[in-house]
């Protein structure tokens, strides 16, 4: 079934291209000419305002997040009028073409149901814009998805991980489980001993499948996109202070479909506040 809109460009198409007549056009694509000759009353200038504002914004956010926005300043909107202003003013993001990979089982991996069951964490690399490498060590909760700690430096050793984790444990308290791939700071002697001494287990995913370590990999996409793509860091310490400013917001405005469009924050929140009484609240 043919839309309206995309009548009248075909309707367009005759008038120019064919020199046929309006009442030609309309009867050819069986569209009602008071239905061509309507222009709507409406007003979209603040609401197309609203849009530009944000898509210049959060050049990596996409209409649906957009929309979420639009409702948390109070537009009463629908998202399909956002994608229809959104596509005039030809702000579409483009997603990068993803590799095809061979599908493979799906096996059974443990799904927590409260924080600081399951941490996760793994190593980003980037460089300086005088070519100096950098890595980021991420550490995420799976089950708020919130974003722990983003360590930045140029050498992060199985010593500095376990001073890192330190930290973090003082400020959001103990993990009982740890999922990370099988890199050389995780095997490190240095880093089991931490763990074996906080009682922490350590899960390790299969060499050579990262999908068993979904979510930070999610993060690491989304991390490398919306931050590490969008700036061009001079020095380390721009770096730390441009992706701490990317963690925060990630944990206190990036709405996450995962939590039906909350924050990792608000997430906690509502989740202590229903489980004010239960034991799954520390």
């Amino acid at each position: 079934m043919v839309k309206p809109a995309d009548k009248r460009k075909i309707i367009k198409y005759l008038l120019n291209e064919k020199n046929l007549s309006i009442r030609k056009s309309c009867r050819l694509i069986k569209l009602n000419r008071k239905n061509y000759k309507y222009i709507s009353k409406k007003n979209d200038e603040n609401l197309t305002k609203k849009i530009n504002y944000w898509a210049q914004k959060k050049k990596k956010y996409g209409y649906r997040r957009i929309h979420i926005l639009l409702q948390r300043d109070g537009e009463n909107v629908n998202h399909k009028k956002v994608y229809r202003i959104y596509k005039q003013e030809n702000l579409s993001v483009r997603k990068p073409k993803r590799k095809k990979i061979k599908a493979m089982k799906r096996e059974n991996i443990l799904t927590p149901i409260m924080p600081n069951q399951l941490w996760t964490m793994d190593f980003v690399s980037d460089s300086l814009a005088c070519g100096r490498k950098f890595r980021t060590l991420n550490i995420l909760d799976v089950f708020t998805r919130r974003c722990l700690a983003i360590e930045v430096d140029t050498s992060l050793s199985g010593l500095r991980v376990a001073r890192v984790l330190d930290e973090v444990v003082k400020r959001y308290g103990k993990p009982m489980i740890i999922r990370i791939d099988n890199g050389s700071e995780f095997t490190s002697k240095v880093f089991d001993a931490w763990a074996y001494q906080n009682k922490i287990g350590l899960d390790f995913i299969q060499p050579g499948r990262p999908t068993q370590n979904g979510f930070i990999e999610s993060f690491n996409d989304k991390f490398r996109n919306e931050c590490l793509n969008e700036h061009w860091f001079l020095t380390l310490n721009e770096a730390r202070d441009l992706i701490e400013e990317f963690r925060q917001d990630y944990n206190d405005f990036r709405p996450h479909s995962s939590l039906n469009n909350l924050t990792p924050n608000e997430f906690l929140d509502k989740f202590k506040k229903e489980n004010t009484n239960s034991k799954l609240v520390a």
